[in-house]
């Protein structure tokens, strides 16, 4: 069952207060989740988080992150700068980014921050505008097909990201004649999957590589970044993600190949968005219509430019009526926004209990590349940030935009 933290009275409250639609999210469960996912990597000392700003950049969840002792993955100057802001520096800070500028790269290497290059051409640019620091990691990019069962989830062939084994062989002792002290692997396979046994295979890759290459190069990798992937349960009868039994895997896979070579101990990273906040986040609408045509249409307050996902990703997200959360389901509807677009869905041919105007409708799992993907097509203004804190306060962490935001930028 699809739970969530506070009843229609308490909602009905906070919606009186700072209007819907609205995002909120718990600190709580997104706290007590940074702590199992640093204890089931306790395994490894050198074990840290670096979450993904891209996919809830709001300083109010950053400082979050921040007193939980994690780092910061970033991908462009803005997200750089907000970072900082929020009080990353150093170390705290991985800057995992693709098609990079030269004012990027002295943005990162003014903050200290770990760069990570995509390219391994990009040496010759990031030593002409910075220097090569001490620190460096590469983006690895298998070259081959990653399969989950008999799909095809990445074609590595044909991705942007990364560079090739080969080009890598030759990057790391590059980069070392000219200064690098400490080395870094990043691989990214993880596509939003719960099954542990996934995540050793594809683990032990990187792992295997590594001792490759300080077999062939001597070069001792210090930290390798498995990045993100692991998915939520967003249908209601879905287990989630088992973060110990994933742990164990990688334990695993880590043991049979680190473990038994002469490569000194290697740190692990990770850069999870959507695991730590996705389902810790509600985004909260009302319904101003019920229109009856050929299907029962429900018009919200709110357009899917504020909450993209079901109509990007094609995303289920389970929704709660408040109010009605024991209610049968009795009619199926096509729940919508205000868009001049037809395809302006947040679910379509939904069977749910009976909606009436005036209704709060709660959609789950929306803590993550929730208010990132928004936007203002049609002039629509995108929604305000709530945190429902530790201690039962809420707090407004990002207001609603209004039409002197939207206009800001133009010139008449």
């Amino acid at each position: 069952m699809k739970t969530i933290p506070f009843s229609k009275s308490e909602l009905e409250h906070i919606a009186s207060t700072f209007h819907t639609p609205f995002y909120i999210y718990d600190e709580t469960a997104i706290r007590n989740n940074v702590r199992r996912l640093k204890n089931a990597f306790q395994w490894n000392p050198g074990f840290k988080e670096y979450f993904a700003v891209k996919s809830t950049p709001t300083p109010g969840i950053l400082k979050l992150f921040k007193q939980e002792g994690c780092g910061a993955e970033c991908a462009s100057l803005t997200e750089l700068m907000l970072a900082e802001r929020c009080g990353f520096e150093g170390r705290d800070i991985m800057f995992t980014s693709n098609v990079t500028t030269v004012e990027e790269y002295q943005y990162a290497s003014r903050l200290g921050a770990i760069i990570n290059l995509d390219d391994a051409a990009h040496i010759l640019i990031l030593e002409a505008c910075t220097g090569i620091p001490e620190t460096i990691c590469f983006r690895l990019n298998f070259g081959d097909q990653l399969k989950y069962g008999e799909s095809v989830l990445i074609d590595f062939t044909n991705s942007k990201f990364g560079s090739a084994k080969p080009q890598l062989e030759a990057a790391y002792p590059a980069v070392r004649n000219l200064g690098a002290k400490h080395f870094g692997i990043h691989a990214q396979f993880g596509c939003h999957k719960r099954n542990p046994e996934f995540f050793g295979i594809n683990a032990r890759k990187v792992f295997a590589f590594a001792v490759e290459l300080f077999e062939k190069t001597g070069i001792a990798i210090d930290f390798v970044n498995l990045a993100g992937g692991i998915g939520i349960p967003y249908h209601a009868e879905d287990e989630p993600a088992d973060i110990e039994a994933i742990s164990l895997q990688i334990k695993a896979a880590y043991d049979e190949t680190i473990g038994k070579s002469t490569l000194p101990p290697v740190s692990l990273y990770t850069e999870l968005g959507i695991f730590m906040t996705g389902p810790y986040g509600y985004f909260v609408s009302r319904v101003l219509h019920v229109k009856q045509a050929y299907k029962t249409f429900i018009g919200l307050d709110a357009s899917t430019n504020s909450f993209m996902s079901p109509l990007r990703y094609n995303n289920y997200h389970h929704i709660t009526i408040m109010g009605k959360e024991s209610a049968e389901p009795v009619q199926h509807y096509e729940i919508t926004g205000a868009l001049c677009e037809d395809r302006d869905r947040f679910a379509t041919d939904r069977l749910l209990p009976k909606i009436t105007e005036g209704d709060l409708l709660v959609f789950h799992d929306a803590g993550a590349y929730g208010y990132s993907h928004g936007n203002n097509f049609n002039g629509r203004l995108r929604p305000a940030e709530l945190l429902l804190q530790c201690n039962g306060d809420v707090s407004l962490i990002r207001r609603h935009e209004t039409p002197d935001d939207y206009f800001s930028t133009m010139i008449f």
